[in-house]
């Protein structure tokens, strides 16, 4: 047989298996799509970026971690604007990792090493603060990620003292709940939450090497999760973002790659390798789902933002046109 033909026969029967078998119910397959930054400390440059955040108008909001600031994008990655400096005055900030918007467009970010949470408007108007270093209700040690529920409840990854804790939009201290161990609603290093549309908690139990899921009272409801580089299993999880069809995506500091699973933790998808090239991983440690299912990934020790889309689903009508095109 023709090279040429083997290669377009053996393309043919791998489009006609997606277009006969049907796709597992909530999979999902994203794909590279497009990227921007580089090392640097000029508007667009990054500097070991981490936590990330979308609007609803699409807009990309980036922890650039050890520029100590706030960068803005469009989805495309288009710089909107930029804020912050190192610093410990209102404003500033000292290494933050966790981003979250709520549903007024208010910016709140996790500053890290200055051991509190600031918020501040879209456009970088800072607006309060809260936290101070310690252990006690409402202080924290180094809180690296941050998430927003529909009511305005901001959840705060309260990273080194072993739990989640709860404040208002205003930063009045509401609840609490985890600490140090590996039982059930047990902490160990929680590094990333969020929140999906039903009020559900997802923490990653970062040195537990698992996911763990709360009502948003902090009530136990399930964990996966185990160490290992297998399909389900984690390599240290790090950061957790639940998409709008409320499935749920998680990057790890050991394995280069992003999982993607159901809310109960059932099993989906995978995408990510290492290295430098498209779609591929150093230390992917932010994660965020816009509306639209496109996913963006803080690409850490690569220094860029990522962006992936979706392919389309096994039940469209696959033609011979489209044959065509992808073959050539």
């Amino acid at each position: 047989m023709h090279p040429r033909f083997d290669r377009f026969a053996c393309l043919l029967t791998i489009l006609l298996a997606g277009v006969l078998l049907p796709a597992a119910a909530g999979a999902v397959t994203p794909v590279y799509l497009t990227q921007w930054g580089s090392q640097g400390g000029a508007i667009g440059q990054f500097k070991y970026p981490a936590g990330v955040a979308v609007d609803a108008s699409g807009n990309v909001y980036v922890a650039d971690t050890q520029n100590h600031r706030i960068q803005v994008f469009t989805s495309s990655g288009t710089p909107l604007t930029s804020w912050g400096g190192p610093g410990v005055g209102d404003g500033k900030l000292n290494a933050p990792r966790g981003v979250a918007l709520d549903g007024s467009g208010n910016v709140y970010v996790a500053d890290t090493w200055n051991n509190r949470i600031q918020v501040f408007t879209s456009a970088g108007t800072f607006l309060t603060k809260w936290g101070t270093q310690g252990s006690v209700a409402g202080r924290f040690d180094d809180p690296s990620g941050v998430a927003v529920d529909g009511s305005g409840n901001v959840y705060v990854a309260d990273t080194w003292n072993h739990r989640v804790q709860v404040f208002t939009s205003g930063g009045t201290y509401l609840t609490k709940w985890g600490s140090y161990g590996s039982g059930n609603g047990q902490l160990n290093r929680p590094d990333g939450v969020a929140v999906d549309a039903g009020g559900n908690v997802y923490v990653t139990d970062t040195y537990n090497n698992r996911v763990q899921s709360f009502t948003g009272t902090g009530t136990y409801l399930t964990q996966w999760g185990s160490l290992g580089s297998g399909l389900g299993q984690f390599n240290h999880p790090i950061s957790v973002a639940a998409g709008p069809d409320g499935n749920v995506y998680v990057s790890e500091e050991g394995t280069p790659r992003i999982q993607v699973f159901t809310p109960g933790g059932g099993y989906l998808d995978v995408f990510g390798s290492g290295g430098s090239g498209n779609g591929m991983f150093l230390f992917a440690v932010g994660v965020a789902v816009d509306a639209s299912g496109n996913v963006f990934v803080a690409d850490t020790y690569n220094h860029r933002m990522q962006v992936f889309g979706m392919l389309p689903t096994a039940s469209k009508t696959t033609s011979w046109g489209r044959i065509k095109a992808l073959y050539h």
